[in-house]
């Protein structure tokens, strides 16, 4: 916005600069004049230009570096979740959850309704109704995760680093103790190299349709839940392939 009312005031200042020239100015001296109100002018639209494109740019690049990141906390939000299920808790390290895809199988389960009758006393019974859960095989995790480049999912893109994992617990409302999961990394690492103020300015986003704080993540220390903190648009690929 500040380059921009430089921009109309700069405009204003050489169109009386312009008129003062043809007034005062002898004619040899002119065209010098000129040649340097153009300067001027030129780097005014070149400010300007500038001022309008970069949070464009930023936008678009930081779209793709997002997009790649949270692919990969998608497949590691998986993964814990097939750990959880098969192991019954999460895994603390990515490598080990790299080599439990590989080698562990998940259990191929039926589900069906039975009925039994139960006495409840006076010579009187009821029918009660019961969920029944059969295992019929198994097959291996690794096939849940075919096209999906899992070996790599600790990698952070565009950096040289690895995602942050931390596992924990937490008290429900029942006193029962919950096994939560956290995996993030900074956004500052994710965004490396590009403008700086921009960089600050996304750390501090929390509207609905923004990478919350400072830290893309998924799941959570502080309560029980394996969302990531993303906005819904990142995961519209998913969406459009279930409809």
């Amino acid at each position: 916005m500040f380059v921009l009312v430089l921009f109309i005031v700069g405009i204003v200042v050489c169109f009386f600069l312009a008129k003062a020239i043809l007034k005062f100015v002898p004619r040899k001296v002119q065209p010098v004049i000129s040649i340097l109100l153009y300067i001027i002018a030129g780097i005014l639209i070149w400010m300007t230009y500038t001022s309008v494109m970069t949070p464009i740019k930023f936008n678009q690049e930081k779209e793709v570096r997002y997009g790649a990141v949270i692919n990969n906390l998608k497949v590691i939000r998986d993964a814990q979740n097939a750990h959880r299920t098969v192991t019954g808790k999460y895994c603390a390290k990515g490598e080990d959850l790299v080599k439990f895809i590989d080698t562990a199988k998940l259990a191929v389960t039926t589900a069906r309704n039975e009925t039994k009758t139960v006495n409840i006393g006076g010579g009187m019974t009821n029918e009660v109704e019961y969920r029944v859960i059969d295992t019929t095989g198994y097959t291996d995790v690794r096939a849940t995760f075919v096209g999906k480049d899992y070996k790599k999912m600790m990698d952070v893109p565009f950096t040289n680093t690895q995602f942050t994992l931390s596992l924990g617990e937490i008290a429900r409302t029942n006193g029962i103790m919950a096994a939560v999961y956290e995996v993030k990394v900074a956004k500052e690492l994710v965004l490396n190299g590009m403008n700086e103020d921009l960089i600050r300015l996304d750390e501090e986003a929390f509207a609905d349709n923004e990478v919350k704080g400072k830290f893309i993540s998924v799941g959570s220390i502080n309560e029980v839940s394996d969302k990531g903190n993303w906005p819904p648009t990142y995961d519209q690929a998913e969406i459009n392939k279930k409809k």
